[in-house]
């Protein structure tokens, strides 16, 4: 036996001294490295914050789990890796993948339950060399923490995209949706909405499915405008405690008492989110003999106070080549009424353009009598987040509206130079009150003519918020329409508003993060299937073949000599 030499135990100990030393320093410091060009396995700041405030064990669901395409497997994939990376930065975050119809016996009562719970399944079809079969996919996940749970859902809604265009925006979707059900259960509530009423707003049944979802996140209460007439001091001072105030669809004017209340609330740092139809007119009212009804102006007595703020709302109407459709009864067939969809110009289908985190990676919007917005110079910095396509024009009213419009084939060359008109614009900076240098309709002790830093945003239609009914008029989601069985991102967009507008922790700008996701293309594959099994499959083993042959061929030459 060989002695070891004092230098080479002199070495190992050292190198053993190195490597415990670096390995102590090592666990005490946490860091992960992406290795990918578009970082999408780095979580920002915002959702890191959020899931360090888990202390206890929050428990995901993921019901991505069975035989897919190859889109909806880079979906499941992509969910996981996610979901690790989250759970790399606390343990305390737990999740399994589930297929819930794995159970052939049980999959008919499962299936009802999940569509009960608003968990809506989707068909997709597996293509294998031309032979397809269906199956149900419930791309959905199941947050719970502290007895909360929450709905994470996983596909977004694109109308008009592919399977995989569906699956990339989703796939960039992935942090936020997370992220925000972690902060819906994880955290206490604390910004409070007020939904203003008194003066001809939209029912509550009619925005219930909006209400609904704001009250996951926030504390929301109606506050009416009626008290201000006897009591404005008071009023206000209630008013102020809310952090955003929801004027949706007002139809009777406002007094200057209670235009007061509301710009001394923004004055005083208080959100807005208004949505106002500036033309009365109603789908419902061209339901009569004659198929048509008069559009005209409605003076709510906002127009100064808009104007001072920086926007004007103006009483006409949107005309829009790119138009949702409405269904209408053409004719009966046996004992059931046909219905021919057809494209109703006065109900502009919105394509988000523009790069903020508000409509980021958003679906086509449904708007319904929409009015034009122009912004004015005041030093308030103006966003427009939402305007018509360039194929539109704007019509004043008043105007005679018929139901026989749909008819009508425009040609493109009249909408030549008068479209992109803005239909929702964001407002940011230091608002001065309607009120500056004019008498005031009550004396208010804390009257302020300049207000602090804020925000507020404009949308030219108040319909935009509201949800359909069911044949029981139970409320329906909010964007989908039950007469063509499409639904849009309204909903999505109303409260991307609702969080940007309370936001405090950065939550909706992880909205803007880009994913390059590679997919397949399944036509060239299918059209070089057997080349490409050939190189996948094939190849290696026969590098591996012919490495052993010359391995072995090289050994025996080595050894016979």
């Amino acid at each position: 036996m060989v002695p070891i030499k004092k230098s080479n135990l002199k070495t190992l100990l050292f190198t053993i001294a190195i490597l415990l030393v670096v390995n102590g320093i090592g666990s005490q410091f946490f860091h992960r490295f992406d290795l990918t060009k578009d970082k999408r396995y780095t979580l920002s700041p915002t959702s890191l914050n959020i899931i360090k405030e888990v202390k206890d064990p929050l428990i995901i669901d993921v019901f991505l789990k069975g035989e897919f395409p190859g889109e909806f497997k880079k979906l499941q994939t992509e969910t996981q890796q996610l979901l690790e990376e989250f759970k790399a930065y606390n343990s305390n975050i737990v999740f399994q993948f589930v297929n819930p119809l794995e159970n052939e016996e049980e999959r008919d009562t499962i299936m009802q339950s999940f569509v009960e719970r608003g968990l809506t399944p989707i068909n997709v079809t597996l293509d294998d060399k031309g032979k397809q079969t269906q199956e149900v996919v419930f791309p959905w996940a199941i947050a719970t923490y502290n007895g909360r749970s929450v709905k994470v859902p996983l596909l977004k809604n694109m109308m008009g995209a592919s399977t995989a265009e569906k699956v990339v925006s989703s796939v960039q979707h992935l942090e936020y949706a997370f992220a925000n059900a972690f902060n819906t259960i994880a955290k206490a509530k604390a910004k409070k909405v007020a939904i203003i009423k008194g003066n001809g707003e939209l029912h509550d049944l009619l925005m219930a499915d909006f209400i609904k979802q704001v009250r996951d996140n926030y504390y929301i209460g109606t506050f009416t405008l009626d008290s201000v007439a006897k009591k404005p001091n008071e009023s206000l001072a209630y008013l102020k405690k809310y952090d955003l105030a929801i004027i949706a669809k007002p139809t009777e004017k406002f007094s200057d008492e209670e235009k007061l209340v509301l710009d001394q609330f923004v004055m005083n740092g208080g959100k807005t989110l208004w949505l106002v139809d500036q033309v009365n007119m109603e789908m419902d009212s061209l339901y009569n003999e004659s198929g048509a009804t008069l559009a005209y102006p409605n003076d709510l007595n906002l127009n100064d106070m808009f104007f001072k703020y920086g926007v004007r709302i103006n009483p006409n109407l949107v005309k829009d080549l790119m138009a949702t459709p409405i269904a209408l009864a053409t004719g009966d067939k046996g004992s059931a009424a046909q219905y021919t969809q057809y494209p109703w110009f006065y109900s502009p289908l919105i394509y988000p353009s523009a790069k903020h985190p508000i409509v980021s990676n958003l679906d086509a919007l449904k708007f319904e009598f929409a009015s034009g917005i122009d912004t004015l110079k005041n030093g308030i910095k103006k966003t427009v987040l939402l305007q018509s396509s360039p194929y539109s024009k704007l019509v004043g009213a008043p105007v005679e509206v018929k139901l026989d419009m749909v008819q009508e084939r425009p040609e493109q060359s009249e909408f030549k130079n008068t479209g992109n008109i803005p239909v929702a614009v964001l407002l940011e900076g230091e608002f001065h009150s309607m009120y500056e240098n004019r008498v005031l309709p009550f004396q208010e002790k804390t009257f302020e003519t300049k207000g602090r830093n804020n925000k507020m945003i404009v949308v030219s239609d108040g319909d935009l918020i509201r949800n359909q009914l069911d044949k029981n008029y139970q409320p329906l989601e909010l964007g989908y329409d039950k007469w063509t069985n499409n639904l849009y991102g309204n909903k999505e967009f109303l409260m991307n508003c609702v969080n940007y507008l309370l936001d405090d922790n950065g939550l909706i700008n992880i909205r803007s993060k880009v994913v390059d996701l590679p997919i397949l293309d399944k036509e060239k594959v299918y059209a070089n299937y057997t080349t490409t099994q050939l190189i996948t499959v094939g190849l290696p083993i026969v590098v591996l073949l012919i490495f052993g042959v010359v391995f072995t061929f090289l050994r025996k030459r080595k050894y016979s000599k």
